[in-house]
């Protein structure tokens, strides 16, 4: 006869369901990176304002309680920080366009954003895919 309930899980061992959310927030954000490359967004514009990748940011804030002091709370603290580091360099190349002078650096610092955000994703999905952690600093 099996037991219906589960086995305790070892201390700093995150549910499997918890590694599942974070796979499904890893391919939102991919998902607006993807969307960003073959649409008329640039990557990090797509990153911050696409549904998709709202739902993870909201996804990740709902859920941090559960992954605390595991293994996958530096993947979420990994996709906040990209999240709100892409926000900022966004505010920063408006900022920037104000000025005729500022436009090519504007331009220059979506696209160099948008590659940071693309490597963000890939480097943290894969790392999830190892069940390693990410820096946190």
């Amino acid at each position: 006869m099996s037991n219906p309930v589960p086995a305790p899980l070892q201390a700093g061992q995150p549910s499997e369901n918890m590694v599942t959310v974070t796979h499904l927030i890893y391919a939102l954000h991919a998902f607006a990176v993807f969307s960003g490359v073959v649409g008329s967004a640039s990557i990090i514009g797509s990153f911050v304002a696409s549904l998709p990748s709202i739902a993870a940011i909201v996804l990740n804030y709902w859920n941090q309680n559960a992954v605390r002091s595991t293994w996958l709370e530096s993947h979420f603290r990994w996709q906040i920080r990209t999240f709100w580091f892409a926000v900022l360099w966004i505010a920063v190349s408006i900022l920037m366009m104000l000025t005729i002078i500022g436009i090519p650096f504007a331009l220059l610092l979506i696209a160099l954003a948008g590659l940071w955000v693309l490597y963000r994703v890939v480097r943290g999905w894969l790392a999830l895919m190892n069940r390693s952690t990410l820096p946190t600093d």
